[in-house]
């Protein structure tokens, strides 16, 4: 049985990843036709329902950090989720990062940490599901670029080298690492919610608006 998530309303096989409580809330409404809420434990909101084309999809949230993630995404795959989409949110960190953009997990590399768990050193990186992202790449039209993604376990004081890292977050090595354990098709599109390390911030206005494009391209692959 679960350990961390204790669900009220069935499970789907499919489900989208969010760290933020209250993004899971903002997707389901978007997304669910009749969204039921199937986890309130431990303050991860996850919640149940089908989608406009029928689909049953969850909407789950995991915390803060790897660590946190990895245990959720553990309890989700004993429950019956096969396939999962990370929206999430980065720090961009190269030249051409954008406030707002949308940037595709390529590969996500270690930067320290529990990465260690999953038995990746410092630099070494997972890929996602190669089907998954190359669905959520044509779903996206040309919204999202491709990214080199670094996660640690807490942003650090400095920010990361940029050297051959678009991005960096808290959670995609470890949803791709452990996904890839637990034999579930990950992939990862994230939002670029700050510059550098904090420069520039997105207004909540607008990483709403881009969760919702991201969400909504996630739906649509898991819903075919």
């Amino acid at each position: 049985m679960p350990k961390r998530l204790r669900p009220t309303a069935p499970v789907a096989a499919d489900a989208i990843l969010v760290g933020d409580p209250g993004r899971a809330l903002l997707l389901a409404q978007e997304l669910l036709e009749r969204p039921q809420m199937s986890n309130h434990a431990r303050g991860l909101w996850g919640y149940s329902g089908r989608t406009t084309a029928g689909e049953g999809l969850t909407i789950q949230s995991t915390g803060m950090g790897g660590p946190s993630a990895a245990m959720v995404l553990a309890d989700l795959a004993k429950l019956g989720v096969r396939r999962a989409v990370r929206v999430g949110t980065c720090a961009g960190l190269d030249a051409e990062a954008r406030a707002g953009e949308l940037l595709l997990a390529a590969e996500a590399v270690a930067l320290g940490g529990s990465a260690a768990a999953f038995d990746l050193a410092i630099g070494e990186a997972v890929l996602p599901d190669r089907e998954l992202q190359r669905r959520l790449e044509d779903a996206l039209q040309g919204e999202a670029r491709a990214a080199r993604v670094g996660s640690f376990d807490a942003m650090p004081a400095e920010p990361a080298p940029a050297s051959r890292i678009s991005a960096s977050d808290m959670q995609t090595v470890a949803v791709l690492a452990r996904g890839r354990e637990l034999g579930i098709a990950v992939a990862a599109v994230l939002i670029v919610a700050e510059l550098g390390h904090g420069a520039e911030r997105l207004s909540d206005e607008a990483l709403e608006a881009a969760a919702r494009r991201a969400g909504r391209a996630a739906s649509q692959i898991l819903s075919t």
